[in-house]
């Protein structure tokens, strides 16, 4: 019977959310609310889309069968090149990434979406680097036919709202939006980062006109569909577009940093 549920896991996409809302007693650093919203909304997405969906506390989910593409969402407070578990302790990226460099993992494409700050600066909006992720150090940490897709760039905060961060529901919108689905991931990746740098923008007294600019760091050798609908005898059903908030609670409610 296990080994029966192993081939029918393996005949679908996974996606693995690794999300962290609240850390420790005695961990300092700030609640989350808006990670439960990402959860839900990134499972009903995902699994409308035909991926197998968990929520996870880890990554132990690199040596179990998988279809044509596994997607992982790592959501929690970062810094440059990591990202803090709920115990407060560091987890290096490049230790992640070198978790998929095996061979159950081998050609299949690999989708990373990291929803956490690298740093503390602020964007104003102005040109901030590339749009591309160009350190040599965490690239070379990334296994092939891999892309990474972090919410902001090297240096800079990444916002969180309590209705969800702006990144992934953001990239939950296009998903749910007819005519993305069926983009090649780098294209999909670049309407995510012009839908973000150019609708996104803080309010509150602190943060408001403060901008996010994601970048995508990517090993692919191939072009990728991870997200494509079936043809139309297959009987999938178009999904309404949302919108990323309420403008009621907008009004409301004020950002702060991931």
């Amino acid at each position: 019977m296990l080994q029966r549920k192993r081939l029918m896991d393996g005949d679908r996409n996974r996606a693995v959310v690794v999300s962290v809302a609240r850390y420790n007693p005695g961990v300092p650093l700030k609640p989350r609310p808006g990670a439960k919203k990402d959860e839900k909304r990134l499972h009903r997405t995902l699994s409308r889309l035909g991926f197998k969906v968990e929520l996870h506390s880890d990554l132990s989910e690199s040596r179990r069968p998988v279809k044509d593409c596994f997607l992982a969402v790592l959501s929690s407070h970062g810094e440059e090149g990591c990202v803090f578990g709920a115990d407060g302790q560091p987890v290096h990226l490049s230790r992640i990434f070198t978790y998929f460099d095996n061979d159950y993992m081998e050609r299949k494409a690999k989708l990373f979406l990291i929803q956490a700050c690298r740093g503390d600066d602020l964007d104003d909006g102005v040109e901030v680097d590339s749009a591309v992720e160009s350190s040599s150090s965490q690239y070379l940490s990334v296994p092939i036919d891999t892309a990474v897709m972090y919410a902001t760039a090297p240096g800079y905060g990444a916002f969180m709202h309590p209705l969800g961060s702006v990144f992934l529901q953001t990239f939950c919108t296009l998903l749910e939006e007819e005519g993305n689905r069926n983009l090649e991931l780098t294209r999909l990746m670049t309407r995510l980062s012009h839908r973000v740098a150019y609708t996104f923008q803080a309010k509150g007294r602190v943060l408001g006109g403060k901008k996010e600019m994601p970048c995508l760091l990517t090993r692919l050798t191939r072009e990728v569909f991870p997200f494509a609908e079936p043809e139309k005898d297959g009987g999938t059903t178009g999904i309404s577009a949302t919108e990323l908030v309420d403008p009621e609670n907008v009004r409301r409610r004020t950002h702060s940093i991931s």
